[in-house]
């Protein structure tokens, strides 16, 4: 192990994603209730993306790498995903660049219709749930 990841509490930093992905799936249905939608979908971005990242934790017991990319981190964690899983992941993943990015911001939120934004919401919630599987 790198010096970074030397006596690691893996426990206590799995729990921590686990914990904080909990909270910003939470948040993210606050947001979508208060019509806020595209930041809804950057908030269920962030909560599957701490799952991968606790999964990494338990598995490698090392530090999660820094990256917001699903698809990266699905791939790091060695989980088998089917053809629709990637592509829903992939596609989550373009939350946090269109929700955070000015450039890209307007365009995203003329998209995130309340439809639209319950449609991924589901999405993310089945995905966090396998996820949780994979403990």
């Amino acid at each position: 192990m790198d010096e970074g990841n030397a006596h690691i509490e893996v426990k206590k930093i799995a729990d921590h994603w686990i914990q904080t992905s909990e909270d910003d799936a939470e948040t993210m249905m606050i947001l979508y209730n208060s019509k806020s939608y595209g930041w809804s979908l950057f908030l269920g971005q962030i909560s599957v993306e701490k799952l991968l990242k606790a999964l990494y934790v338990k598995k490698f017991g090392k530090h999660a790498p820094f990256t917001h990319n699903l698809l990266k981190l699905a791939k790091l964690v060695n989980i088998e995903m089917s053809s629709e899983q990637l592509e829903t992941i992939d596609k989550i993943t373009s939350f946090n660049l269109n929700a955070r990015y000015d450039d890209y911001k307007k365009e995203f939120y003329q998209v995130c219709t309340q439809d639209f934004t319950q449609e991924w919401i589901d999405k993310i919630t089945i995905l966090r749930k396998w996820i949780k599987q994979q403990f």
